[in-house]
């Protein structure tokens, strides 16, 4: 059984939409777990203090390291991946995920105010993952994406696993567009190409068209395309 644990100052927001159709299906069925730890239930004052004033001066406030800390070592077992959700992080893609879903279990941590204190990410062995190159007010989002990408990997989440080959960047292309019922629809008839029953062209088409696609769109996946 896959698990993932979550460190995060707002527990209700999960499982969230990962309890919802067919992962919240395998949650049930236990082909997936998932672990919420609540990181101020570390902290030891009477207020349950979680954050302070950044040394150096600077608006906002930091994670303690003493709290985070207390709540990564009371919940992670040796050997297990911890993440962190930042911006400065490795960016998060499909092969990333792919990689993510073979692990046993992973860890990811959701900062909040300005981040975490840096020394926790050192001495705890902590990578950073972004999932892109602009900034949330939260990790928790993050990490839905994170593991909604990673959960429809895992064996027996989806049912079909063609459907898992055929999709956008699986061969570093952007997939191609489909259609279904009605056949004609507002005037517009579904390419004749899909109507003709003949796999091989069906299969040329649906390449061109990624091709096409990810030529104009995404250029920087093309590039890369064109090196394989």
């Amino acid at each position: 059984m896959w698990q993932a644990k979550v460190f995060t100052l707002y527990p209700e927001m999960f499982p969230g939409p990962l309890n919802k159709g067919l992962y919240g299906k395998a949650l049930s069925n236990k082909t997936w777990d998932l672990k919420v730890v609540n990181i101020r239930d570390a902290a030891e004052d009477k207020h349950k203090t979680v954050d302070d004033t950044i040394f150096g001066g600077g608006s906002g406030m930091l994670i303690k390291a003493d709290v985070l800390a207390k709540s990564i070592d009371q919940n992670i077992e040796e050997g297990e991946r911890i993440f962190y959700l930042s911006p400065k992080g490795k960016k998060f893609d499909q092969q990333f995920a792919k990689e993510l879903s073979n692990e046993k279990s992973i860890s990811l941590i959701c900062g909040h105010f300005e981040g975490v204190d840096e020394r926790v990410l050192s001495t705890r062995n902590i990578e950073e993952i972004s999932i892109g190159d602009f900034i949330l007010s939260g990790g928790e989002t993050a990490s839905l994406i994170i593991l909604d990408s990673i959960l429809r990997l895992l064996p027996g989440v989806l049912g079909n696993d063609q459907s898992k080959i055929d999709e956008s960047f699986e061969n570093g292309l952007l997939e191609y567009p489909q259609y279904t019922k009605p056949q004609i629809w507002e005037g517009k008839s579904v390419p004749e190409v899909l109507l003709s029953g003949d796999h091989v062209k069906i299969k040329d088409w649906r390449l061109s068209q990624s091709e096409a696609i990810t030529r104009d769109r995404r250029l920087d996946l093309w590039e890369k395309y064109k090196k394989n």
